[in-house]
C-alpha cells in the first residue's frame, strides 16, 4: 500500500511509463523493496538492517539500501518494460526514495502493518512474537 499512495508523480503520472503497465510497476517496485530486505536478512545483516530502521539518520540518499533498492527497481523498469536508463533510475528514485523514508517512519509505530517486528516477521516467515525477542537481543548487542 505505501507504494500504491506514493506512485502518483513516479509511476501514474510518468509519460514513460504506458496506462497499461501503472499496476505492474507498482508491483515491480513492491517487490524490488521486499527481494532488498529479505537479500538483508538471508546474508546476515539482520543486525544493519534493524539499524537502518531504527536510526533516523540512516536514512540519506547515499543508504547503501535505497541504493540497491533503486537499482534494482530501476533495473526491472529497463529490462522488462523498456524504459531507458537515465528515466528509469529517475522513476525508480523518486519511487522508491519517498516509500523507503515513510516505511521506515512506520516501522517505528508498534501498532502499525509496518512495525518493525511486523515486518522483519513477514519478510522471514517467523512470528511477529519471534521477532520481538530476535529485535531485544540486537538492541543489546
Amino acid at each position: 500500500m505505501l507504494v500504491k499512495t506514493n506512485a502518483g508523480t513516479a509511476v501514474i503520472g510518468n509519460p514513460v511509463i504506458p496506462v497499461k503497465f501503472h499496476d505492474a510497476v507498482i508491483n515491480e517496485a513492491s517487490s524490488s523493496i521486499i527481494e532488498v530486505l529479505k537479500g538483508q536478512m538471508e546474508n546476515g545483516k539482520l543486525k544493519d538492517l534493524v539499524k537502518y530502521f531504527q536510526l533516523s539518520d540512516m536514512y540519506t540518499a547515499n543508504n547503501p539500501l535505497i541504493n540497491s533498492t533503486v537499482n534494482k527497481f530501476a533495473n526491472k523498469l529497463n529490462n522488462y518494460y523498456g524504459i531507458e536508463p537515465d528515466a528509469a533510475m529517475n522513476t525508480a528514485k523518486a519511487l522508491i526514495e519517498p516509500v523507503m523514508q515513510e516505511l521506515m517512519q512506520q516501522s517505528s509505530e508498534k501498532n502499525n502493518d509496518f512495525a518493525l517486528n511486523k515486518l522483519l516477521g513477514s519478510l522471514s516467515g517467523n512470528n511477529a512474537t519471534g521477532m520481538d525477542a530476535i529485535l531485544s537481543q540486537l538492541a543489546i548487542a
